[in-house]
């Protein structure tokens, strides 16, 4: 939908505003923003939006704190652990609903596979790109009856890296993207994909937009209330059409990875609610705040308007 002016003139009548986000990476689970920015959905509602991939990620503050971004987007774990710390930032909208992450083992599973099957075994997990996938992982095994400390971890090193080791030996478990997951069991007959996270990790705002709370105006709120009536029509778009009929779209957005791999992943992601709501879930926030507390990056869970504004997305549910 298009956000009416005050003076009657729609957005897309009017200059374009522009819109930088930093990202913390291009990634399939934020697929409809990338369908909002090619199918001109940003561009309706009078928004220009350019998007940048620094490394290392953590630049993305950097960017939000010298005007080159109007927004990060990255894990909620990061404007959790910096309040009351060092800086203050608030979210505005959800794009990810779900963990984007998925567990493989080096052997055909047989008899099927449990959680606790991962107790007194070594999980590979990469931790280039933030604290989140610990966090999750042990915060799902906390929820399944799984004590974090009866699993060994190796988690200070790249994912390439562990990509290699575990193929060539190293650990029981790995603890990956999904879309590198699945790549990797259909390159090696010896690796099977035990549990998708997008099908059996529940909702978390995986991934959100913040800015920094001191930099939010009223021009500001509109610029966020316009970006999420468009990122709302990607997610739209995406959910009402089956990955396979824009299979060669797929294939533009990420060319390196294989378009069957993509197409399979999208309608996963499509069937399990990955994609939702610009709003940010409420629920998901509240779980996702108790496993940040016991990873210890905040001191209690924090409540939910403490950092959500859910203004600029409840706008677009009028």
């Amino acid at each position: 939908m298009a956000i009416s002016k005050p003076n009657g003139s729609k957005p897309e009548d009017q200059k374009l505003t522009r819109f930088h986000v930093s990202a913390t990476g291009h990634s399939l689970n934020y697929l409809p923003e990338y369908i909002a920015t090619r199918h001109g959905f940003f561009k309706e509602q009078g928004l220009e939006v350019t998007v940048s991939v620094p490394r290392p990620w953590d630049l993305v503050l950097d960017e939000l704190a010298d005007g080159t971004a109007a927004a990060a987007l990255g894990g909620i774990w990061v404007p959790s652990m910096y309040r009351d710390r060092v800086r203050e930032y608030t979210t505005f909208a959800q794009l990810s609903n779900r963990c984007p992450l998925a567990l493989i083992v080096r052997k055909p599973v047989v008899d099927g596979f449990k959680l606790s099957d991962v107790a007194g075994k070594t999980v590979l997990m990469k931790s280039g790109n933030g604290a989140s996938v610990g966090l999750f992982f042990k915060m799902l095994l906390r929820e399944n009856g799984v004590d974090p400390k009866s699993v060994d971890y190796v988690q200070d090193l790249d994912g390439a890296m562990l990509a290699n080791l575990f193929q060539g030996g190293m650990g029981d478990y790995f603890f990956i993207d999904n879309v590198s997951a699945r790549i990797m069991a259909k390159r090696n007959p010896d690796i099977s994909v035990v549990m998708e996270m997008a099908t059996d990790g529940e909702d978390i705002p995986w991934s959100v937009y913040y800015r920094e709370t001191a930099t939010i105006t009223p021009a500001v709120i509109d610029t966020q209330e316009r970006f999420c009536a468009a990122l709302k029509r990607g997610m739209e778009w995406v959910m009402q059409h089956d990955a396979e009929s824009f299979r060669d779209e797929l294939a533009e957005i990420f060319p390196a990875v294989p378009v069957d791999v993509l197409v399979d992943l999208t309608n996963i992601y499509r069937r399990d609610s990955m994609w939702t709501s610009p709003l940010v879930s409420r629920h998901g926030f509240d779980r996702w705040q108790l496993g940040i507390a016991d990873g210890r990056l905040v001191t209690e869970p924090l409540v939910y308007e403490t950092i959500v504004d859910s203004g600029p997305a409840m706008a677009v549910k009028k």
